[in-house]
């Protein structure tokens, strides 16, 4: 896994400012008022950080940008960067910030004099966010990848909050790497012993492998896979921090490894990028990982299925019925329509199975979402108010763009199969919401249950704040922090 920028905390040293390498960074609010480091700064620098404050680039600046003076005299810095920032930034601001100081890293080691700048902790987490870089199939040198070391007024209360965020980026950094990782890599088989690496944070880990799932009768799941030579997996990861009295919530992840459409083949132009068709599955892992390396008191069941979607003489055909573990028989119209066919199985078998509090689904699932969307919210379907009001808090709170689509009964005929019980497609029209009608289905009375299409937030063609182009880890935040309001034994 792609280990996260070292950081630390430490009372503020003016001492120390002469001898830091790399860059400094200091922070000074609109009005343009120096904290303490910053006046040292400012002094061994012969006024020049006083003068761009009062300058018109500063002026300029949004909150959460930085102002960079190259080789500045008086320091052996490469850079002074200033970052534009209130005392008491939010927590959007104040990552987005840490952001910004990242990139104008690029690497280097950086000293950063917070003073008296709440909350230091979420400056680090911005920067440790923004710092990803997947470099595993490189074959040159690594980039480098200094360490940031933040100066405060109230080192302890950060360092203390730093142990949550900590957490929190090793979580998501699992998961842009899954997401990241090539077909021919991240095969099924790989995938399962990378979750299978859980249990060294006390993850209880189980893999159900094919002959499991012919006896549960997932025919469903096991259909997409028939076309490849990759054998079709179900893991089940168990966090059982809150004790044997408490249901567990279950998260459940599309892990298609690679996604051709099947025999409803895609098209060649942007194929290359169906290696993040297992973003679902990547999110879960990551939150599991989160969760257990913060040692949450809470119980969480985290389920993924794992296949791959290939054309072959074996492979699924549109047309052919195929019996769900429920029972229900389906019509497939369309085998790129394959990650509804996973979810059903794996959805029933976490209900039966663990009879959960309550159940969230993630999958890249269709395009339409982005149609829908683009690539600034997930879709976000639900038959409970209740647990679709505080995720949809959570994403609020976390800054993870969200929206509540809307399901009913006419994008449910939609579905009707003449030769099954229902088929999974109803075509190009309102395709994310008739693939969240397919999966209502499949959801037992009175389960509280969430869909979420990541399709356009989980891989992304641009930067981003707190993420570079590609993957971006979108779920993990607003995951741990719903399971922290709604879920967590106090």
């Amino acid at each position: 896994m792609t280990t996260p920028v070292t950081v630390s905390f430490h009372a503020t040293e003016l001492s120390a400012i002469a001898d830091a390498q790399g860059r400094i960074a200091v922070v000074v609010p609109e009005t343009g008022q120096l904290g303490q480091g910053a006046r040292r700064v400012n002094r061994m620098t012969k006024g020049a950080v006083a003068r761009a404050v009062a300058g018109e680039k500063f002026a300029k600046l949004k909150d959460g940008q930085v102002l960079s003076l190259a080789y500045p005299a008086g320091l052996s810095v490469e850079s002074v960067d200033i970052l534009r920032l209130p005392r008491r930034p939010d927590a959007a601001l104040a990552r987005k910030g840490g952001a910004a100081l990242s990139r104008a890293a690029g690497g280097a080691e950086m000293l950063v004099l917070a003073d008296t700048t709440k909350p230091s902790a979420e400056i680090a987490f911005g920067f440790s966010l923004r710092s990803y870089a997947f470099t595993d199939h490189k074959t040159a040198e690594d980039e480098p990848r200094g360490a940031l070391t933040v100066m405060g007024s109230d080192p302890e209360t950060a360092r203390e909050a730093w142990q949550a965020f900590s957490a929190l980026s090793e979580g998501i950094f699992l998961t842009r790497d899954l997401v990241s990782e090539p077909a021919n890599v991240l095969t099924t088989t790989e995938f399962a012993a990378r979750l299978e690496d859980l249990r060294d944070l006390g993850v209880e880990v189980e893999v159900l492998e094919e002959a499991a799932l012919q006896d549960l009768g997932m025919r469903a799941l096991l259909c997409v896979g028939e076309g490849s030579v990759s054998p079709t997996k179900v893991v089940v990861m168990r966090w059982n921090g809150a004790g044997d009295d408490r249901p567990p919530l279950a998260l459940i992840g599309k892990g298609v490894v690679f996604d051709t459409g099947g025999i409803s083949l895609k098209g060649a132009a942007g194929m290359e990028t169906m290696t993040m068709d297992m973003g679902g599955a990547g999110t879960v892992a990551g939150t599991m990982h989160a969760l257990a390396r913060r040692q949450a008191r809470a119980n969480v069941i985290g389920l993924v299925g794992l296949v791959e979607n290939m054309p072959s003489g074996s492979a699924v055909r549109p047309g052919d019925v195929v019996t769900s573990m429920k029972g229900d028989t389906i019509e497939v119209i369309n085998t790129d329509a394959e990650g509804r066919l996973l979810l059903c199985d794996v959805m029933w078998y976490a209900q039966t199975r663990f009879r959960p509090a309550a159940m969230i689904d993630l999958a890249t699932l269709t395009g339409a979402c982005i149609v829908a969307l683009g690539h600034e919210n997930a879709a976000v379907f639900s038959n409970d108010e209740g647990l679709a009001d505080g995720f949809l808090k959570a994403a609020r709170t976390e800054a993870e763009g969200a929206w509540r689509m809307p399901m009913g009964q006419a994008y449910d005929d939609m579905m009707k199969s003449p030769i099954a019980d229902i088929k999974n497609s109803g075509g190009r029209p309102a395709g994310s919401i008739t693939a969240a009608q397919f999966l209502l289905r499949f959801v037992q009375d009175g389960m509280p249950w969430v869909h979420l299409d990541i399709a356009g937030v989980a891989h992304v063609p641009r930067d981003l704040p707190l993420s570079p182009k590609g993957a971006t880890g979108w779920g993990v935040l607003a995951l741990n922090r719903l399971v922290a309001d709604r879920f967590e034994r106090d």
